[in-house]
């Protein structure tokens, strides 16, 4: 096929802000994470499928199968929906002192 680019579990982006490796990142209505640390402006290749562990909101816990969301202003994950973007489901139970929570990340959400 001509006209393929490429495929889509991950993709090469402008860093809208310095970004650390294993961080989410929000381009805009496209959220992934970021393979490699990454200056603002830089390019970095996200992640944008797949199972990840990600910075969470303490003092929340999260039952599997609970929607999750990006807080781009804190940098973590959250259950809160505010004008937070959606980025997957929870994968496991975590504790309200867990400042860890097992996400899966799906293009249907990250986009």
């Amino acid at each position: 096929m001509r006209n393929f680019v490429q495929s889509s579990e991950k993709l090469v982006v402008t860093a809208p802000y310095t970004v650390a490796s294993g961080a989410g990142c929000l381009v805009g209505s496209l959220f992934g994470v970021a393979e490699s640390a990454a200056a603002s402006g830089a390019q970095v290749n996200l992640v944008l499928d797949g199972v990840v562990d990600l910075a969470k909101a303490t003092a929340q816990a999260w039952t599997a199968g609970a929607r999750l969301y990006w807080d781009d202003t804190a940098k973590n994950v959250t259950t809160t929906v505010s004008t937070n973007k959606l980025i997957g489901v929870a994968t496991q139970t975590q504790l309200t002192s867990d400042a860890v929570g097992r996400v899966l990340l799906t293009k249907a959400f990250t986009l």
